[in-house]
């Protein structure tokens, strides 16, 4: 039976990890990428000392830059002969200074712009004739701040629900879903950096009617659904993880 093979962006940290994780560990081979080579190259190591895991390999590239991206989806194209499951994870979050000069606000806005939308739209625009026809996934990783700011960076995430509504609709035909997942506070990752700490993390958790804090590892069990046969009807759709932080019906 031919492996299937995942690519996973922000695959080194948090969840990214968790995803590559879950999908290797059913046998998926799995390409991460990330511009940090060594964290990459730790990752990697470590997925791959699993018994009975597919091969993980990393593929070191800056996902804003279009010629960092096609030389990403060169060495994806000579690991897999074909993409099953495409897992936008890579992003950030400049948490924006109190500027008043509007240099200052332009910079903010375009670190938050570029920083989440350019890494997705670029790897799948690179990785889209190579996608599974049918049975292909597209999953990209947003958040519940597409829905209640801060402005930067949840416009950046906002934006990228419309693009995948936009793609689910053109790929259907093909039989490839395209959905987006929007965690709410996610622990253990990077993401947060010097703000993390015990009171930071215990205030953003107490958001969530559940009283705790997502795990990555949630996260990448969705995915996996996603990814899997069974939701061959479920595309166009953002799915939330956030605990009851935010009701669907807001």
């Amino acid at each position: 039976m031919e492996r299937r093979w995942a690519v996973v962006s922000g695959g080194g940290t948090g969840i990214g990890r968790a995803v590559a994780r879950t999908l290797a560990a059913d046998g998926t081979g799995v390409v991460i990428l990330g511009r940090r080579e060594e964290v990459l190259r730790r990752a990697a190591d470590e997925l791959n000392s699993g018994a009975g895991t597919g091969p993980v390999h990393p593929v070191v590239a800056d996902l804003r830059d279009p010629a960092g991206v096609e030389r990403a989806a060169g060495h994806i194209a000579r690991l897999a002969p074909a993409v099953d499951v495409l897992v936008n994870n890579a992003g950030c979050n400049v948490a924006p200074s109190p500027h008043t000069d509007l240099a200052g606000v332009r910079a903010d806005w375009e670190a938050n712009l570029s920083g989440n939308i350019l890494p997705v739209v670029l790897l799948t625009q690179a990785l889209l004739d190579r996608l599974r026809r049918p049975g292909g996934r597209v999953v990209t990783i947003t958040s519940v701040a597409a829905f209640r700011g801060p402005a930067s960076y949840g416009g950046a995430k906002a934006a990228l629900h419309v693009w995948s509504a936009e793609l689910a609709a053109a790929l259907a035909p093909e039989r490839i879903t395209v959905n987006a997942i929007a965690p709410g506070y996610v622990e253990d990752t990077e993401f947060y950096g010097e703000r993390m700490n015990p009171e930071f993390h215990r205030g953003r958790a107490a958001q969530a009617r559940t009283g705790r804090a997502t795990t990555p590892q949630e996260i990448a069990g969705l995915v996996r659904y996603l990814a899997g046969a069974e939701a061959g009807q479920i595309t166009g759709q953002v799915l939330h993880v956030n605990g009851g932080a935010l009701l669907g019906r807001q």
